[in-house]
């Protein structure tokens, strides 16, 4: 579902007063699919770029990460209306390997920004980031399997003893490897 830029709150005000957030996605929460799993809902959002990022392929994984690097951007969307709870469920689902930072994003089709937190990869040096990941093409060839392994981990998230999402995944796509 998107929204034109003239609908889309700052962040400030009102939403802020309710715990709303604006969250930048570029990977496999651009799927609506995957954020209804997760959130049991799909937000309002709307296409935004980051700049001065960059999206690479991780090696042995079929998600990307993001990291600073001047002159590049990102394209994604931003999810609209985030509570503090879907907040807690996305910080869970993005683990260690991933940090939540604040980011100002522009929205496409304007010059508006608009203020938003985005998982950036916790690792600055890791050697196995490489080229430029495509989320047309992870939907082809990855996002059947991603959905089944992301139902999986919400299911373990509601045991006493759940795993991490980073272990919920290396069980599930071991077999592929």
């Amino acid at each position: 579902m998107s929204v034109t830029a003239a609908a889309v709150s700052s962040g400030s005000g009102a939403d802020q007063a309710i715990g709303a957030h604006n969250v930048f996605v570029y990977g496999s929460l651009m799927a609506e699919d995957v954020v209804r799993i997760l959130l049991k809902r799909v937000p309002q959002s709307t296409l935004a770029i980051l700049h001065d990022f960059h999206r690479f392929s991780i090696n042995g994984r079929v998600y990307p990460a993001i990291l600073p690097v001047d002159k590049k951007s990102v394209n994604g969307k931003v999810l609209m209306g985030i509570t503090g709870p879907e907040l807690d469920i996305l910080d869970t689902f993005e683990d260690v390997e991933y940090e939540r930072r604040d980011v100002d994003v522009t929205l496409v089709g304007s010059s508006e920004t608009l203020k938003a937190v985005a998982y950036v990869w916790s690792n600055l040096s890791d050697l196995n980031l490489y080229g430029e990941w495509d989320f047309e093409a992870w939907k082809k060839k990855h996002m059947e399997d991603f959905t089944k392994m992301v139902k999986a981990f919400m299911e373990e998230l509601e045991m006493p003893k759940s795993k991490s999402r980073v272990t919920t995944y290396e069980a599930f796509f071991e077999k592929d490897m």
